[in-house]
């Protein structure tokens, strides 16, 4: 597990990568438990790992953007 924090101008929050055979598992923290997303890349992955954060996702992204370039 790759652990990566990203941040927004509200809060941050702790996200978790892991590759699986080509394909992306990521975990977020949420208040409400974590969040789980998958797909064939690591920010798709994470998109959907950020669904609880609807409106700040970009800005959550954002901030990892030079983590997350050497991913696929």
């Amino acid at each position: 597990m790759q652990p990566v924090r990203l941040y927004c101008s509200l809060f941050h929050v702790d996200v978790r990568l892991r590759e699986f055979n080509g394909r992306w598992l990521a975990s977020a923290d949420t208040p409400d438990g974590p969040s789980l997303g998958w797909g064939m890349s690591a920010v798709g992955a994470l998109w959907m790992a950020l669904e609880p954060f609807d409106e700040v996702i970009e800005e959550l992204l954002a901030s990892a953007s030079n983590e997350l370039a050497a991913r696929p």
